[in-house]
């Protein structure tokens, strides 16, 4: 994930967008085509049956350039989304409305920096409880938390400080039914320094802190590109795991046969691990923002 992505959107406008039959059918069963009542509900009847063996949600950029949040919210509830990642309290009632919960709350105070330094723990602590009161409160599962950077720090005292700091939150969370989930990037190409890098590093971490709320949101684009071996590496971890995020390898675009990851075999995967958490799309789309984010469902309803 960066910054960007959080905050973005797709490449493609809505006018373009409009041109094709599928995305207009996909926009009228959301409310947004224009098309009469009665062909929305004709389009409504037709939209998939998911077979929900993996809880799907999204992330801000993957949908068309200039949609508003509510009409995003339209477009998840017609593909059978549960929900939408990395929001804040402001879009909660939103959220609400279209039947949607936050799937992962903001929670941290940025990527750089994180819990890996004491110096840190006042604000990375205040702006988590901030959040787990904030999920809690409106029945939402999960909040992000980030590691820092390594700025030359050493692995095993970035972890030592990631546990002490997160002991000072983890009573809450197991009190409050919420998840904190610290996010596992690579430092290769994307964030360069970043210190959960490893998914060994973070289970440890969690291990050492040993409550059943702290997990590791597992990005599979980023343990592609930092580790590989995700299928055997997320079996091997899976009660760690609290969320996924899904992208292509190479790029962070679609999730189609255009890059080197199988999801079909990696969503089989951590469905039969029995995995009730969520599986949010984090991608930047190259092509058609709808069409590929209703293909990146088909793909990983398994």
């Amino acid at each position: 994930m960066s910054d960007s992505m959080r905050q973005g959107e797709g490449v493609i406008g809505r006018r373009q967008l409009l041109k094709g039959a599928a995305a207009g059918a996909v926009l009228a069963a959301a409310g947004l085509g224009g098309r009469p009542a009665a062909a929305e509900e004709k389009a409504a009847e037709a939209k998939p049956q998911l077979k929900g063996r993996i809880k799907q949600a999204a992330c801000g950029g993957v949908f068309p350039k200039g949609a508003s949040f509510e009409e995003k919210c339209k477009i998840m509830k017609d593909l059978g989304l549960y929900g939408h990642d990395l929001l804040g309290p402001k879009e909660f009632d939103t959220l609400k409305k279209y039947g949607l919960i936050c799937t992962m709350v903001r929670g941290s105070v940025g990527i750089a920096k994180g819990f890996n330094r004491k110096e840190n723990h006042e604000a990375c602590v205040a702006a988590a409880t901030e959040a787990i009161e904030a999920a809690s409160a409106a029945g939402f599962p999960n909040i992000i938390v980030m590691s820092g950077n390594r700025a030359g720090m050493a692995d095993d005292e970035g972890q030592a400080n990631c546990v002490e700091g997160l002991k000072k939150i983890a009573a809450l969370a197991e009190e409050k039914k919420v998840n904190v989930c610290m996010e596992l990037l690579n430092s290769k190409r994307n964030h360069k320094d970043y210190m959960c890098d490893r998914t060994a590093w973070g289970a440890e971490m969690c291990k050492k802190v040993g409550s059943p709320r702290i997990k590791l949101l597992y990005d599979i684009y980023h343990m592609q590109v930092q580790e590989g071996d995700v299928i055997a590496t997320i079996r091997e971890n899976i009660q760690y795991i609290g969320h996924f995020h899904t992208a292509g390898v190479p790029g962070r675009h679609e999730i189609d046969d255009t890059q080197e990851l199988y999801y079909p075999a990696i969503m089989r995967a951590i469905a039969d691990l029995k995995f009730e958490g969520y599986v949010a799309h984090e991608y930047g789309p190259t092509k058609d923002p709808l069409e590929s984010l209703k293909k990146a469902v088909a793909i990983c309803d398994v």
